[in-house]
């Protein structure tokens, strides 16, 4: 025989793995939450779980074919061994059929596994040397005893016609005592030469390796699992032979969602949108589905990558092949309108977050029963985008009303956390002791229910403490972010980086209007680190750097800050939110940094980057655009340009006299530039002549609070 078997030992394995398999859950691969709740999960997973059903399993034949070969070893007269001159059975050569690609298929990628190890390599050197080694565990001994017969499998598939084993140049017999005499293959420098597409034509490996990479996804093991998911693949796409199959799809998916597990978001984004190309939408409604779910997985990366617009994209096309496969009012629209304007809060799309929220509403409450579960969700929705908005009363109304259905079904967890958006709302009217007994109310909720540790009970003494600052109570709010603080420094078990990250940049925001510059920057500093730069954080660390920035000009360090922008803004360009409010305000405040350290001619190109930025967002007339056109004019007098800087000048102090009126400190401060810039160049100020009519006219713009950069 070819290779070594000891009785018994396979077969517990195989076993083993068949009771394990059956255990597990057979948990599908990660998808966006829209997909995941669609019509098209169900239908890809009873594809590929369906295929197999009613077989044995695949460990279970390959179990039968070692025993039948351990017992011919053994003396049994049922039929002749391998090495023998006789032909070998046929029910044999079946089970080898049905098996041998699988079993090839696990062997070549545990084999690309144990690359590089040689552990296996230097055991048997060392027995042949005679030098002692130590004994392998349970587990070791039962991993070897199956590739040993895994091996002796592959061994035999080179069998000659005549039923007799070849013998192949460099083949060399060697024996081991106690054991039978086995041979051992000549080392080859490429040993997946010629085996690495064997058996992917075989219909059932396919859905045989993806079912282990799902169960390898669930025990956290991805690695792994993304060479079972990558050989399942070219089997799919080998046995489709050029046609559409959902199949090869749904293992697309499943590599994707690997990728992006490992954080490989750039590897992700080819794989599913091959996958896209596949779906043929007039073959039926899975095919329309699939394609669905491909537009969401790829919103969902290109999220993760900070490249919002090409994710509002594709969240879009998704929506409108479910539109056009489910109809327009059926429920699963809903969920993904619903999805969509999350997604456009996130980007601060707020009209079109509302409409699509309204839309997924309407849509609920015309299908599902009043205060139905998932009218609560879009109204809870609906109330943050009112908030943001600055529509208090009409999220007031909608939380509240949430809160009424949360009671009716039992979820008081849920009905705490709504209570914080109500005291927030509170808290923004003003109403400070309505929005104190909401906090409080949460708060004792939490503490019964998740614990006095938990990062919840934290979230809400940030709350707090934001409460008692904006009323003056200084040292009730530095007790509720020392209170907070605590927890963030010692989470409990299963408590996330990036909640902790949040928190501590929140504490850091009531520490510097406290003006304690230091002690916000060490948070934030902190916060920092807990991102760990992650690829699906590029928008959430710009923020962080942009404020870091910020406070070290405060302090006067003015090179770090100069670094910290340079870095959030090199992060916003990559993200794709170079067109932003924000991005327009961190170009600001780093020209202001290059003029502390005197480089003018960047500080320049900044502001007038800035100027264009500010300029499409809020238009020539707001007050971050007028601080702009200032610091521009200072640059451009630093520079020697008179001429621009006159004329820039005149064009801010005159909106300023507009708009603030002439006795406005602001702008007295500009006309006293103006008026110096005017008495160098020897030109006195040119003023534009206007009818009384226009003296007169009521202006309908309002001077809203200046915005400040925050993370």
């Amino acid at each position: 025989m070819p290779g070594i078997i000891v009785d018994g030992v396979v077969t517990e394995e195989a076993q083993n793995e068949v009771n394990s398999s059956q255990n597990k859950d057979n948990s599908s691969a990660p998808r966006s939450p829209v997909a995941s709740k669609s019509m098209h999960s169900e239908a890809l997973e009873m594809h590929v779980e369906g295929s197999g059903a009613g077989e044995p399993s695949i460990e279970q034949l390959y179990n039968n074919v070692c025993e039948m070969e351990s017992s011919s070893e053994g003396g049994s007269p049922s039929r002749e061994s391998f090495g023998s001159d006789g032909e070998e059975s046929r029910i044999d050569s079946e089970l080898r059929h049905l098996v041998a690609g699988e079993m090839e298929a696990m062997k070549v990628i545990e084999e690309e596994e144990g690359e590089g190890s040689g552990n296996a390599a230097n055991a048997v050197t060392a027995a042949e040397n005679g030098t002692p080694v130590k004994a392998m565990s349970s587990n070791s001994s039962k991993k070897s005893s199956k590739k040993a017969a895994k091996s002796q499998l592959e061994s035999e598939s080179s069998v000659g016609p005549n039923g007799k084993a070849s013998t192949e140049e460099g083949e060399a017999e060697v024996s081991k005592p106690g054991s039978r005499v086995g041979r051992r293959r000549k080392a080859n420098p490429n040993p997946h030469n010629g085996t690495e597409d064997a058996g992917l034509n075989n219909p059932d490996l396919g859905p045989f390796l993806l079912k282990h990479a799902r169960d390898l996804i669930a025990s956290d093991n991805p690695r792994r699992a993304l060479k079972y998911a990558l050989r399942a693949t070219k089997s799919f796409e080998k046995c489709a032979g050029g046609k559409p199959s959902l199949n090869l799809v749904m293992s697309l998916h499943v590599v994707a969602a690997i990728y992006c597990n490992l954080g490989k978001y750039d590897e992700a984004v080819p794989v599913l949108q091959r996958s896209l190309e596949i779906p043929v939408i007039e073959e039926g409604q899975e095919h329309a589905l699939a394609k669905f779910s491909g537009c969401m997985q790829l919103g969902d990366t290109y999220g993760m990558l900070g490249q919002t617009a090409l994710s509002l994209q594709w969240y879009a096309a998704g929506l409108e092949i479910q539109k056009q496969t489910l109809g327009e009012q059926d429920p699963r629209v809903g969920e993904t309108c619903r999805y969509l304007a999350e997604a456009h809060v996130q980007a601060l799309q707020l009209d079109e977050a509302q409409r699509l929220c309204q839309k997924a509403l309407d849509i609920h409450r015309e299908n599902g029963e009043p205060a139905s579960l998932e009218e609560t969700a879009d109204r809870r929705l609906m109330g943050l985008i009112c908030d943001t908005k600055g529509d208090h009363e009409a999220a007031l109304e909608h939380l509240v009303m949430a809160s009424m259905a949360m009671v009716a079904n039992g979820q008081e967890t849920e009905v705490a956390s709504v209570d914080c958006s109500i005291g927030d709302i509170y808290l923004s009217l003003g109403r400070y002791d309505e929005a104190v007994f909401s906090y409080q109310k949460a708060l004792t909720v939490f503490k019964t229910s998740k614990g006095e540790n938990h990062a919840t009970v934290a979230s809400v003494f940030v709350r707090l403490a934001d409460l008692y600052n904006k009323t003056g109570k200084l040292r009730e709010s530095k007790s509720y972010c020392e209170n907070a603080l605590k927890i963030y420094q010692k989470p409990i078990p299963g408590t996330s980086l990036e909640e902790i990250a949040t928190g501590l940049t929140d504490v850091s925001a009531i520490y510097e209007t406290m003006n304690e510059h230091e002690q916000a920057l060490k948070l934030l500093q902190k916060a920092l680190k807990m991102y760990n730069n992650s690829a699906g954080q590029q928008s959430t660390i710009a923020g962080i750097e942009a404020q870091m920035g910020v406070l070290h000009y405060i302090l006067g360090n003015y090179g770090e800050a100069y670094d910290s922008f340079k870095s959030a803004i090199a992060k916003l360009r990559t993200c794709g939110e170079k067109k932003t409010a924000f991005f327009g305000v961190a170009l600001n405040q780093m020209g202001l940094a290059c003029v502390q350290r005197y480089s003018i001619n960047e500080a320049a190109e900044l502001f007038e980057e800035a100027r264009a930025v500010l300029e499409q967002e809020y238009g020539p007339y707001h007050p971050d655009t007028l601080g702009v056109y200032s610091n521009l004019a200072g640059t451009y007098d630093a520079m020697g340009r008179l001429d621009e800087a006159i004329e820039i000048l005149e064009h801010v102090v005159g909106m300023r006299e507009e708009k603030l009126g002439t006795a406005n400190p602001d702008v007295d401060d500009e006309k006293r530039r103006l008026a110096e810039l005017l008495k160098e160049a020897g030109r006195g100020r040119s003023r534009k002549a206007k009818s009384l009519e226009n003296l007169l006219e009521t202006n309908p713009y309002t001077v809203t609070k200046r915005g400040t950069v925050a993370a």
